[in-house]
């Protein structure tokens, strides 16, 4: 029992201190990413969020799905997924929940960031202060947590701002930017003329379910009542539910930071009358068995503080792909900006050109330019408001904050401050441990030197000569263009056969084309094209071009549209190889083809795509000669996802005990093996709402075991789902041998492997 006699005086809450070497504010996916990063590498680390759920707009509170550069699958970004953690994260997601269930995804979360030793997690704990020793460094920030009425001082190192609103980099006085800028100050050809004004407002989503019996609704006093006020109300429907209803945004031209409450009012008002309106008006008689399920508390935020950074990402270095010394991640979503008024507003809910491939992300554009310990992550990062509308996305923000968080820890390693990451030795280390961990940096490759893969002679059971792919699926309708992206070598002139079948007497025609851009995959380039005669019926048809390309790297077999003829699929399915249309995806502003107005320095071409499995065959067809693309020296080249070839070492598929031999000509004492597998980089794995028919990519594989010189078996994985295998041996061993043997049981896809790297 405790019994206080009255104080004169007030009180004082309890108050903790907490020292971290690193701390992290908000703990959004580019917090959450930050914090697990920076923890796997030793130091310690204080993770603070507001809220009683980590994920930030992925979280159960919001329920937003997490996208990036693969965009729903509806640009040309090939193989674009966001590697390292957050893929870790997805990958891991796909498996325990491939439904897209965000109260499962909350506890993925929770589990990730409680795994990790090094770190300090603050729940429903909000930042109110911040203290600095001089002009230019803080020192700690001050937070309350309403759940246990205590005060905590978090003293720090360095800190890292992923709160989204900017409440540690705002109090320390660090410059900032609100609304658009005008096409002079950094020559943005789509920035608005107005400075001030066009923020990107939030949204409110709802679900509902099927009871099973008629539900009656009656809506709050305060719930919208005329539904016309919405332009976009005809698109509402009985089925209208969850991010899909990402239009109902509003606050645009308020104060996105401070009347943030204003704007929550104002969508729910428009959430309970667009229910009212699903329920009542007569127009849904398919809705009298739903009922409101759940309603969001807090508004998904999009825009509010930007932070002036060492460097300001802007438009040109989306859309030309520029690159950048210091890079440490990528983008990929497109330019998406949305009209001021939101869902009152009569102009489409979003304007979203995109770029003709991913675009690297620098450091400096992490590094706040005024606070010299003080990383900005997440959505305020140092980005123009026409940069911001790509870089805002979560897979982005959180590539972006595990960089952060491996870059600040080896700032406490190396005793520098973050500024000095961008010196050339010490980016180079950098880009090493972030390559290594799976960040994939465009043409950044994994160093070698240290990789004892590179000192081994490789031996393996088979290798893939790819030649062809069964002519066993179905036919597909040439009623849109269709290719087949395939790695080629530079100067070889190579022969195709393909299956046709027509009902009339007609000509298909066929280009190769590339990309203008090496290493990106929007076809803008067609070297040869010609026809193809066709009889009626079925018939196989060989042809070749006589152009032949100049350096290594994707090339698209394109067969424009003609609707009297089909084209037969295989059902084998093989790393580094799609299949693509010129088709639409709505959802990104694809309709087959980007033609903007001629002055807003956007680029006009083609989408290309992929279709999602089930669906998304390969083109069944031969080539000749040869493909050598799944060769051993793949396996120590630094890439571990398709870029300008596979990357890949592949087995052949009649291969029944695939395996990796690798010898050394002396003993090597080995304390780590790490393994990169194929989770299909290409797959976005939205983590809520949409639904995914796997819950392990195909290409992955499952089992395996890595024996020693005697064939004692030092690991083995039986269920395996993850991109990237980490072996840490509890104690170093002693070989000039090891052995890599692999088991599946897939009789289309041969067993893959994209990289080894041993210390």
């Amino acid at each position: 029992m405790i019994i206080k006699d009255f104080d004169i005086n007030t009180r004082s809450n309890k108050t903790v201190v907490i020292n971290s070497e690193l701390v992290v504010v908000g703990g959004g996916m580019a917090g959450v990413c930050s914090a697990i990063s920076a923890a796997r590498e030793g130091i310690s680390v204080t993770l603070v969020q507001d809220r009683p759920v980590l994920g930030g707009n992925a979280s159960s509170e919001v329920r937003l799905w997490i996208l990036g550069a693969t965009s729903h699958m509806g640009n040309n970004n090939r193989w674009a997924r966001e590697g390292g953690i957050i893929d870790e994260i997805l990958v891991e997601n796909m498996y325990r929940n491939k439904e897209g269930n965000t109260l499962i995804f909350d506890t993925i979360l929770l589990e990730k960031v409680t795994n990790e030793k090094n770190i300090t997690l603050l729940l429903n704990t909000s930042v109110y202060e911040v203290s600095k020793s001089n002009s230019t460094t803080i020192s700690e920030i001050a937070a309350f947590c309403s759940q246990n009425s205590t005060t905590y001082r978090i003293i720090g190192h360095l800190f890292c701002d992923t709160s989204g609103d900017g409440i540690v980099a705002f109090q320390a006085g660090a410059a900032f930017r609100m609304g658009a800028e005008t096409v002079k100050e950094f020559g943005e050809k789509f920035a608005p003329d107005v400075a001030f004004g066009e923020l990107l407002g939030h949204s409110i989503y709802f679900y509902s379910k099927d009871a099973g019996r008629p539900i009656k609704y009656v809506a709050p006093e305060f719930a919208l009542k005329d539904i016309t006020k919405i332009p976009r109300y005809k698109d509402i429907s009985s089925t209208s539910q969850g991010c899909r209803l990402w239009w109902l945004e509003y606050g645009g031209r308020k104060d996105t930071t401070h009347e943030s409450e204003d704007i929550k009012w104002e969508l729910w008002k428009v959430v309970y009358g667009v229910w009212d309106y699903i329920k009542n008006s007569g127009n849904f008689p398919d809705a009298e068995n739903l009922t409101l399920e759940w309603v969001g508390t807090i508004p998904g935020k999009r825009e509010s503080r930007r932070f002036e950074g060492l460097y300001m990402m802007k438009q040109q270095d989306v859309i030309e792909q520029r690159l950048f010394d210091d890079a440490v991640s990528f983008g990929g979503w497109a330019v998406d900006l949305h009209p001021a008024d939101g869902v009152y507003d009569s102009k489409p809910g979003c304007t979203q050109y995109h770029s003709k491939g991913i675009y690297q992300i620098p450091l400096r554009s992490l590094i706040s330019k005024n606070i010299s310990n003080l990383f900005i992550g997440g959505r305020i990062m140092s980005a123009t408001h026409v940069a911001f509308g790509t870089t805002r996305v979560m897979a982005t923000t959180a590539h972006s904050g595990q960089s952060i968080g491996y870059g600040a820890a080896q700032c406490i390693k190396n005793k520098i401050l973050p500024s000095d990451l961008i010196e050339k030795n010490q980016i180079t280390q950098l880009q090493q441990t972030l390559s290594l961990n799976g960040q994939s940096i465009p043409g950044v490759a994994i160093n070698q030197d240290t990789n004892l893969v590179n000192k081994a002679m490789i031996s393996t059971s088979s290798t893939l000569k790819f030649s062809h792919l069964k002519p066993d699926g179905a036919w597909v309708v040439l009623d849109k263009g269709t290719a087949q992206l395939i790695p080629l070598i530079a100067g070889i002139k190579y022969s195709y056969s393909f299956q046709f079948s027509s009902k009339k007497v007609t000509a298909v025609q066929v280009q190769l084309r590339i990309c203008k851009n090496t290493g990106h995959y929007t076809p803008d380039v067609i070297l040869e094209s010609k026809e193809i005669q066709l009889a009626v019926g079925v018939q196989e048809v060989e042809f070749s071009f006589n152009t032949t390309l100049e350096t290594n790297q994707y090339a698209f077999i394109t067969f424009l549209k003609n609707e009297d003829v089909s084209i037969r699929t295989s059902e084998q399915r093989i790393t580094g190889i799609l299949s693509l249309f010129n088709g639409k995806n709505k959802a990104v502003n694809n309709n087959g083809m980007q033609t903007p107005p001629s002055n807003i320095g956007i680029d006009t071409f083609e989408f290309w795509i992929p279709q999602r499995r089930p669906q998304g065959h390969n083109l069944a067809f031969s080539i000749s000669p040869a493909l050598d693309i799944y060769g051993k020296d793949n396996l120590c080249n630094g890439f571990v996802r398709p870029y300008l070839g596979t990357n890949a070492w592949a087995a052949n598929l009649n291969d029944e005990k695939p395996k990796i031999t690798l010898k050394w000509e002396t003993v090597q004492s080995i304390k780590s093996i790490k393994l990169f597998f194929d989770t299909d980089f290409d797959h976005p794995m939205e983590s809520s709402l949409y639904g995914h028919p796997e819950s392990v990519m195909p290409f992955c594989v499952r089992h395996f075991k890595i024996k020693d010189q005697l064939g004692k078996v030092i690991f083995e994985e039986v269920e395996n789902h993850q991109t990237i295998v980490s072996v840490l041996l509890s104690k170093t061993i002693n070989t000039n041998m090891l052995t890599i043997e692999f088991y599946s049981n897939k009789k289309n896809i041969p067993v893959s492997l994209f990289e080894i790297f041993i210390t």
